[in-house]
């Protein structure tokens, strides 16, 4: 009763409208009496009839009523929940506003079409020109979507996307006036939410990431299969249904096979499913099923053009839905790079050749098995890279191709010093062999000597920062920062949990994407890859997760940490730290105090060292041996994106966050074999860094770089 009672006290306005249109349903007998064979009917419904006849008032009294008993149940938990959300998050008298309005302008707005559109031939318009209608749907929706300003990315967008959906998917498979009015009641709510928080409604675009993509083309399929869900309760006055003949329409209508409708359903969320996942075969699938439906709709337009059948608008509509869903699949096609659960079709031998699941199996238990020297090593294992794998050497070179380049990722993984070296050379051949420049990106200073023996350059491009933690201690002035961290995590109740991901409550989890995916928004360019882990990478069972969590179960920061498997393999050795996150408004130290807690507990379980790996594009000085180098176009395009980057990802600025922990630094090269290949190279790794860019962000950050 207590908690009841905090809800009740913190939205005043919805337990009165609850407990109202309740009393009245009772006092009316409309709970269980219908009120539209009634003659109070005349007195409290809205719509076009009523205003003809000057009964303005319905506007405001049909909102307490249900048109029939059983809308009272969606119409009170609508205001339980949309209208809840709403006061919740704009505040009472705000969210008055934002009802009353949206409310007065889906009535009036839908009645004005109406009366515009009727009696044109049209029959769905004319149909709902005659109906009447009450109830506060249209308002409370209205309200929902303009609170949903208030809510932060990505929730914001979800919340929106699902509303449109809903009263684009009812108002198209039932056309009744309440779907038409939540339609106009939705619309005027997202303009009107940002003026009701002191802005103005405005229109941005930004560039859609891999995640965007995935979602979208997700989403197309899962809207398909809501769809054919509805298809047993479309009506048959629908805005669509109406335009078609009778023949066609009571054949469609007709057509509900159980069996059928529900192999569809299936279909349409497995693909869903997969593209989100990023699944090449399912992209596959899913552009040729569709290219496939699409071209048997154009015939079939072509058709009813050529002998003047009925129903062109319903046609044409599926044609636009299926040409937008491929339009997605199309243009974000570069999303959708991840292996299948299967073997890929492949070429044998080719070093361009797509690879699968099972390769990626392989690199990984060769990695915990074999070890090698480099602490970055576990992102070989990352999803989008291929790996060459000769049979002459137990062991990997991880690498992409962009740009005619094979950039090649971390060491070669081999238990050997030997081995390594001759993977170098292997690798090189069989690169050269394809046509293609062959290069190692952010290796040890090892296979930087391995690579001048055999005639190729060496850059330095990073520093790895690391920590012994044997010897840790946070004692003296230098830990000043950590022990403040640590010190005020313990005063407000914030603790350190540390595990795999994906064992974590799912309440965690979305926290943790969530988190991810606003750090992304925000900074409105496209997200960055190759060296560079998120989410996804972060829910590999292998990697482990650092959470600043508070009492309330709300996460304030995350840090993923990959295991370093050292040369022989066996146990991790250490860790290395790839994400970073930290909440919005969350604790001001949580990224101190995760790493210093991380620190701790790996030193406790017996690990030697930390690497708080490398900052990109971040680097403080040259390797001894570059001066003789002409470093020319590879620098000037390494430190103006790293400049140009700066405000937005802060690489530089994390470089020197991790002298904090006063760690050891480690130079990392970038190995090529010839200096011509410069320039190319440069391309390969803005490529690799920022897959998702066109031209107008390079050329954007080109700009940046030179203000």
């Amino acid at each position: 009763m207590s908690r009841l009672w905090t809800v009740t006290s913190r939205l005043p306005l919805t337990s009165i409208l609850v407990v109202a249109t309740l009393a009245l349903s009772v006092w009316t007998r409309s709970l269980w009496d219908p009120l539209l064979d009634r003659p109070l009917n005349d007195s409290v419904s809205y719509g076009l009839p009523a205003f003809e006849q000057g009964s303005w008032s319905t506007v405001l009294t049909g909102a307490f009523f249900a048109a029939r008993p059983f809308q009272y149940v969606p119409i009170l938990l609508g205001l339980i929940v949309f209208g809840g959300f709403a006061e919740w998050r704009l505040g009472s008298l705000r969210y008055a506003v934002a009802l009353v309005s949206c409310h007065v302008v889906a009535v009036l707005g839908a009645a004005g079409l109406l009366w515009l559109t009727r009696d044109h031939g049209y029959a769905w318009t004319t149909h709902l020109a005659a109906v009447r209608d009450a109830g506060p749907s249209a308002g409370f929706l209205g309200a929902a979507a303009a609170a949903s300003v208030t809510l932060s990315p990505p929730w914001r967008g979800r919340v929106r996307a699902l509303l449109g959906a809903y009263v684009v998917l009812f108002v198209i498979h039932m056309g009744a006036l309440a779907d038409l009015e939540h339609v106009l009641g939705v619309g005027f709510g997202l303009l009107l939410g940002p003026t009701l928080m002191g802005g103005a409604p405005s229109l941005t675009f930004r560039h859609l990431t891999r995640r965007d993509f995935r979602l979208l083309a997700s989403g197309f399929f899962v809207i398909a299969a809501v769809e054919v869900a509805l298809r047993p309760f479309t009506t048959e006055d629908g805005p669509f249904a109406v335009t078609m003949s009778p023949e066609a329409r009571a054949a469609e209508l007709a057509d509900t096979d159980l069996l059928l409708g529900v192999l569809q359903i299936v279909l349409w969320l497995w693909l869903a499913r997969s593209l989100y996942k990023g699944r090449r075969l399912a992209w596959r699938w899913a552009v040729g099923l569709l290219l496939v439906v699409m071209v048997i709709q154009v015939l079939n337009l072509g058709y009813m053009m050529a002998v003047g059948e009925q129903g062109l608008l319903a046609a044409g509509w599926e044609l636009f839905g299926n040409g937008l869903g491929l339009s997605v699949c199309l243009v974000g096609r570069h999303a959708f790079r991840n292996p299948s659960p299967r073997r890929a079709r492949r070429t044998s031998g080719s070093i361009v050749a797509p690879a699968d699941d099972d390769q990626r199996s392989r690199a990984t238990h060769l990695l915990r098995q074999q070890g090698t020297v480099n602490r970055l090593a576990w992102m070989t294992t990352w999803p989008e890279n291929r790996w060459f794998t000769p049979a002459s050497v137990s062991g990997y070179v991880a690498y992409r191709v962009h740009a005619g380049v094979a950039v090649g990722l971390c060491d070669p993984v081999a238990s050997a010093e030997e081995d390594r070296s001759m993977l170098l050379g292997a690798f090189a051949n069989a690169v050269h062999a394809q046509g293609l420049v062959p290069c190692l990106f952010t290796v040890t200073g090892e296979a930087s000597r391995h690579a001048r023996a055999q005639g190729w350059h060496s850059l330095q491009v990073a520093e790895e920062a690391w920590v012994d933690l044997p010897t840790l201690d946070f004692v003296g002035k230098a830990w000043q920062d950590v022990r403040t961290a640590l010190n005020q995590a313990a005063k407000l109740g914030i603790g350190f949990r540390l595990g795999p991901l994906r064992d974590m409550p799912r309440g965690i989890q979305m926290q943790v994407k969530a988190i991810s995916s606003e750090w992304v928004e925000d900074k409105g360019l496209p997200e960055m890859g190759f060296t560079l882990g998120g989410v996804d990478e972060a829910l590999d069972p292998h990697v482990r997760v650092g959470l600043a969590i508070d009492a309330d179960a709300t996460v304030h920061g995350v840090t993923s940490w990959m295991p370093f498997h050292a040369s022989g393999g066996g146990d991790p050795a250490g860790w290395t730290l790839d994400v970073m996150r930290r909440l919005p408004g969350g604790f001001r130290y949580s990224m101190e105090f995760l790493i210093a807690s991380a620190c701790l507990a790996f030193k406790e379980e017996g690990c030697a060292l930390v690497s708080l790996s490398g900052a990109p594009l971040a680097r403080t000085r040259p390797s001894a041996g570059d001066e003789s180098l002409d470093r020319g176009t590879l620098d000037v395009f390494l430190d103006r994106l790293g400049e140009s980057l700066e405000p937005y990802y802060g690489f530089r600025s994390l470089h020197a966050f991790k002298s904090k922990f006063q760690p050891r630094h480690e130079p990392l090269y970038l190995v090529f074999p010839d200096e011509a290949a410069l320039p190319r190279i440069g391309l390969a790794l803005s490529r690799a860094y920022l897959p998702d860019a066109g031209m107008r962000e390079l050329v954007a950050l080109a700009r940046s770089g030179r203000q």
